[in-house]
């Protein structure tokens, strides 16, 4: 059923926690931090028993030098760079095999898929550790290192997912002037985060995004993974102002506020996992052009297959 706000409230809606007044240095030293170590992207053949797509094993440096892995998927039959599109995967999935992602290279697209570091395990396999450091968690990703944004498992992550744009890139059939980036879920909020940190992609399209207005989702659902981070500060009572100011540096509404590229995102208004509201507190400030298709009656679903022929319209509009 809806739970959130009727559609009119939705597209007034206004996420109004203040943001770090250090936001943008702290990221800008996470950058600069991490562009001391070249991204270094190595690419590999990979016999994937496909014949209609040319597929290469990657490994990049990602935040801190930890190697991160992915796959850059080509159209077989093509000529002179592509236009690319780089993908971000949803919670708690990694890249499995490139038989799992096809759309894109099939629509004429270079499509480079980044691994998620520690994840993998729950229902897509991953390739990726996580060496970095993290203090007391309950079971999932979005509450460790949550007491310090210096250790916070995001901004790792959200390093990755910057240089995971390098990395693609790199490759010589890949045209570095043409790249979007999109994903869902998880992979929705770091093209987002992606979007407000880089000033040279062309588009970001997020499908059912997470990590925007923690303290708005954690008021209105019990579902995970923002039900992770209620447990966490149900249990460290005293801790919890911290908790969220450490989670104001990753909210998805400061990144939108800072991209200027278009932005194309998705919403279902039945979603309890990335609530309606959590998605258009970063739509709606996105300082790009910004466009929202929306799922009446879906879940964390979202469009669906419609969402990945969304994605291709919108690549084929700026591209084509």
């Amino acid at each position: 059923m809806e739970f959130d706000l009727t559609l009119d409230d939705l597209a007034a809606y206004r996420y109004d926690e203040p943001e770090p007044a250090d936001f943008d240095e702290f990221w800008r030293r996470t950058l600069d931090e991490a562009g001391r170590i070249p991204v270094a992207a190595e690419f590999v053949a990979h016999d994937a028993l496909l014949r209609t797509v040319e597929t290469h094993d990657v490994t990049f440096a990602g935040y801190g030098g930890d190697p991160i892995k992915g796959w850059l998927i080509l159209p077989a039959h093509r000529s002179g760079p592509l236009p690319a599109i780089v993908e971000y995967i949803g919670y708690g999935g990694g890249r499995g095999e490139p038989i799992e992602w096809l759309a894109y290279a099939s629509a004429g697209y270079a499509h480079f898929v980044m691994d998620t570091r520690g994840q993998g395990s729950t229902w897509r396999t991953g390739d990726t550790a996580d060496p970095g450091a993290s203090g007391p968690a309950v079971p999932g990703y979005v509450t460790r290192g949550i007491l310090d944004p210096h250790d916070y498992y995001y901004r790792r992550l959200y390093v990755d997912a910057y240089r995971a744009v390098e990395a693609a890139a790199a490759h010589p059939d890949v045209d570095a002037t043409r790249i979007a980036v999109t994903g869902r879920s998880q992979g929705g909020a770091l093209s987002v985060a992606v979007a407000g940190l880089r000033a040279d992609i062309a588009a970001a399209i997020p499908h059912v995004p997470f990590l925007s207005a923690f303290k708005q989702a954690t008021r209105i659902t019990d579902a995970n993974p923002y039900a992770e981070i209620v447990r966490w500060c149900a249990t460290h009572r005293t801790k919890a102002a911290q908790a969220f100011a450490t989670l104001a540096y990753f909210d998805g509404t400061s990144f939108a506020r800072r991209a200027t590229c278009r932005g194309s995102f998705s919403v279902a208004l039945m979603d309890p996992i990335c609530p309606p509201s959590t998605v258009y507190a970063a739509h709606n400030v996105w300082s790009g052009p910004h466009d929202i298709t929306v799922w009446p009656y879906n879940d964390h679903d979202g469009g669906g297959v419609e969402d990945e022929l969304r994605t291709i319209r919108v690549l084929r509009e700026l591209f084509d």
